[in-house]
């Protein structure tokens, strides 16, 4: 007997069941990325904005679908991180709005639902392109269109629109040239069949014990693979930020509100979604000047999970992902006495209230002296493999008894958390310098100025990063080939702020290679942050290598113990 209609039960065990899926697989999708962006969080972005919401949709016991229609589109809303995570909870966001009138669904709703999805994810990105998760979803839809004057049937119903996106999905290549070059597919449209796999297999009753996927072969172009939304959009970057938050509504938020506020930000980016339901809204745009985004948001309310990532540098941070992996056992190892220290400092007791405090993510023991000598106050271990919570966080916050705390997270993926920290500390200022390397943050607190405000402050340590260029020295931990660079597995690599610039097999010499690519004719001074696997000696050996081949600039050394990265560096 064929299955006609879906009720709230069924519904919810099949969300769930979706966000299972896309769980399990989130590190398959990630290592799906490949160059020449590699940018590895697609399949994290989505599972962290997904996952929101199932906690959500658990915490309400027997539900009525309009309870569950709320705790989907409110819990992926709220969660949503990242170009890929915004337009999934927007699909989630159209699809419920639909299915909320319902006690039952059938195919006729199901393909309604499905429509309404796909208009209000396109209609919250205001420059759409094609090829991507959005191609996939409309896909989806208009296969459902088709069906719903066919059949009844919800299980074939189901298995045709899966086929039918398995079939765009695969077209994606031939829609934009990025995917096509690299022989890939779009892994944000990758993520969403997963989602619907899960909920597919839920709906027919199967109960299936969600494996991780094996990691995937590389092969020649030919062979589809995934590459992410976020790296199409940052592969031709007019805009440089990427600056994503929540504006919990103070006041009505009419239509001609919203198409005001999308008219004002497309004059100063693009990549924007604007997205309101009920009392929040939320935003994602890419702009040079994101102060201006949060000034006309706060006009309408105020605003939390902020997020401000600079996309010319994000991929570097995500390029040696797997060597980072491999090293986390290391880290662990040596992280037991860093924590001890960690927990006794926030055993101390507070000190008199003070007007400002200074909250950073470090990641080696040396770099942890840096930060305090330049008045940091409360550190906490971090980094790639150790992401700090945002309880994490919020107990830093709590140690530093001053009205107002500034917090360096030195780190893309910790900018999120620290956000987090802010909305929900009350009693004193916050203020987040989204600093993304630990040559930024440090940079930051060198460009403090005791005597200036708060505001002021927050102005003089985002200017004063910005005008750092950062550096990395790692290995590959892949075969792969990008910018006429054809690296193997093993290879020492060097990283700016932008791409890999350096390929070698020594790591003097290809830091030397790196530094020439990041100098020029006003470059004043070079830091080297030496890391755990490298020698004192080492450093000082290259140090007078640079200073021999650059006799005008300064040159500093530092112990910065970190894992992974032998040299962390800056250029100014």
């Amino acid at each position: 007997m064929s299955l006609t209609t879906i009720d709230v039960a069924l519904l919810r065990k099949m969300f769930l069941a979706g966000a299972q899926s896309i769980e399990a697989k989130k590190e398959y999708i990630n290592e799906l990325n490949v160059f020449p962006v590699p940018d590895g969080d697609t399949g994290t972005n989505m599972t962290l904005t997904i996952m929101s919401a199932a906690k959500e949709v658990s915490a309400v016991e027997e539900p009525d679908m309009k309870a569950l229609a709320k705790a989907i589109s409110s819990g992926s809303l709220r969660g949503a991180r990242g170009n890929s995570g915004v337009i999934l909870s927007q699909l989630f966001r159209g699809f419920t709005k639909e299915v909320r009138e319902y006690d039952k669904i059938n195919v006729t709703v199901m393909a309604s639902a499905f429509r309404k999805a796909v208009e209000t994810a396109y209609k919250a990105v205001m420059k759409p392109k094609e090829g991507t998760i959005l191609t996939v979803a409309k896909g989806g839809a208009e296969r459902a269109a088709e069906l719903a004057a066919e059949t009844e049937d919800l299980e074939y119903f189901g298995a045709e629109v899966i086929r039918r996106m398995e079939e765009v999905l695969a077209y994606t290549p031939e829609l934009l040239p990025v995917l096509k070059e690299a022989g890939v597919v779009d892994s944000g449209g990758q993520g969403l069949l997963e989602v619907m796999r899960g909920a597919y297999d839920a709906m027919l009753g199967k109960e299936v014990a969600f494996q991780p996927a094996e990691k995937p072969v590389r092969t020649a172009p030919e062979t589809a693979g995934a590459v992410s939304t976020e790296s199409i959009a940052t592969a031709d970057i007019k805009f440089g930020y990427c600056t994503e938050f929540i504006v919990m509504l103070e006041k009505e938020f009419s239509m001609d509100m919203e198409l005001d506020f999308k008219a004002f930000l497309e004059s100063i980016g693009d990549s924007i979604v604007v997205v309101s339901d009920e009392d929040v809204v939320k935003v994602h745009v890419h702009t040079n000047d994101p102060g201006l985004a949060i000034q006309r948001a706060l006009t309408y309310g105020s605003l939390t999970k902020m997020k401000i990532d600079n996309m010319r540098e994000e991929h570097n941070e995500k390029v040696i992902l797997e060597a980072e992996k491999q090293a986390a056992l290391r880290k662990q190892e040596t992280a037991g006495t860093d924590k001890e220290a960690q927990a006794e400092q926030m055993q101390k007791p507070l000190e008199p209230r003070k007007p400002v405090g200074f909250v950073a993510v470090s990641i080696g023991r040396g770099i942890n002296e840096i930060f305090r000598g330049l008045g940091v106050d409360c550190l906490i271990e971090g980094g790639q493999t150790m992401n700090p919570s945002t309880e994490d966080m919020l107990n830093a916050i709590g140690r530093v008894n001053a009205d107002t705390v500034f917090i360096l997270p030195n780190n893309s993926n910790i900018i999120l958390a620290a956000n987090q920290a802010k909305a929900l500390t009350e009693d004193k200022q916050i203020i987040v310098i989204p600093s993304k390397t630990v040559p930024q943050g440090i940079a930051a607190m060198i460009n403090y100025v005791y005597d200036k405000s708060a505001e002021e402050n927050e102005k003089f340590m985002t200017e004063g990063m910005q005008a750092v260029r950062s550096g990395q020295v790692t290995y590959a931990v892949r075969d792969t080939s990008i910018d006429g660079k054809e690296i193997r597995q093993g290879d020492i690599m060097g990283l700016d702020d932008k791409t890999i610039l350096a390929v070698g097999s020594d790591i003097t010499e290809t830091t030397l290679a790196l530094i020439r690519e990041m100098t020029d004719r006003n470059s004043e001074l070079i830091s080297l942050y030496y890391g755990e696997g490298t020698t004192e000696e080492q450093a000082e050996e290259l140090s007078s290598r640079i200073m021999e081949e650059y006799p005008n600039v300064d040159v500093e050394v530092h112990e910065g113990g970190q894992p992974i990265y032998y040299y962390v560096l800056s250029v100014e």
